[in-house]
């Protein structure tokens, strides 16, 4: 499929975003780097660029070297603490609170969907939000030791025993949230259109979601500048920065 979409790939999308009755969008890291928070995969400037994940961000490599983790996250958990949403994660807000959008399904664990105003959001890859203590298992705010840890690059640890804080962020190796993902499963099989924004459909089981509502007779909208293994499938591909043309989207599909 041409991914210079056309004035007809447009009308075409919001026509689709019009008639669906159980939208659902899928993101990935691409809706957030418009707010300044990086990717794990673009070339040059992709977190795994100069680190291999098994090494830094793997349960296994928490546990035995939890100080080489938190210097890696280290800048990112700023770039998070600084972001503020973008248009995109606005226009999923809107487009849900017009009752256009059953929910908002995200590989991201930055927060800013919910910070944009979306209320139904489900975390496959689990957030930032909180850390849980590695011995005692005690859950904590992360705005109780982020902002110190950030500045400082202190380990975190638990004000309960002293433990080491693990953000509630699924690392390798680790179970993902088992109910977020039977939920994420639902809404996608219960959907009639799926919106890929900012996601390479390269992580499982994120990535296969879509192909199982397609197969269920869904529609398919890909936002996102690099190739997918699922743009054969899709109604229109949108190649553009996604806090430009996702709003543009809405605006129109809203418009009475």
């Amino acid at each position: 499929m041409d991914s210079n979409p056309t004035a007809a790939d447009f009308t075409r999308a919001v026509h689709l975003l019009r008639e669906a009755q159980r939208t659902v969008a899928l993101t990935g890291a691409g809706i957030s780097t418009p707010s300044g928070v990086p990717d794990f995969r673009s070339p040059g400037t992709g977190l795994w660029e100069r680190y291999d994940p098994m090494e830094v961000a793997s349960l296994s490599a928490f546990r035995h070297h939890p100080q080489q983790f938190y210097e890696w996250i280290r800048p990112l958990a700023k770039h998070i603490l600084q972001a503020e949403p973008n248009p995109a994660h606005l226009a999923l807000a809107r487009l849900e609170q017009a009752g256009r959008l059953v929910g908002v399904v995200t590989q991201n664990i930055d927060d800013l969907h919910s910070r944009a105003g979306s209320r139904q959001v489900l975390e496959v890859h689990g957030h930032l939000r909180e850390a849980t203590c590695v011995r005692c298992y005690r859950s904590c705010p992360s705005g109780q030791f982020m902002p110190a840890y950030t500045d400082s690059g202190e380990v975190p640890l638990c004000p309960e025993c002293g433990g080491i804080l693990k953000p509630n962020a699924v690392l390798y190796g680790e179970q993902l949230p088992y109910d977020v993902v039977r939920q994420a499963r639902e809404w996608i099989l219960s959907s009639d259109l799926i919106l890929v924004i900012g996601s390479s459909l390269e992580v499982a089981p994120a990535a296969t979601f879509p192909v199982e509502a397609l197969n269920a007779g869904a529609r398919l909208i890909i936002l996102n500048r690099e190739p997918t293994y699922l743009d054969e499938r899709a109604e229109v591909i949108f190649r553009q920065d996604v806090a430009e043309i996702l709003p543009q989207l809405v605006d129109e599909a809203l418009h009475v």
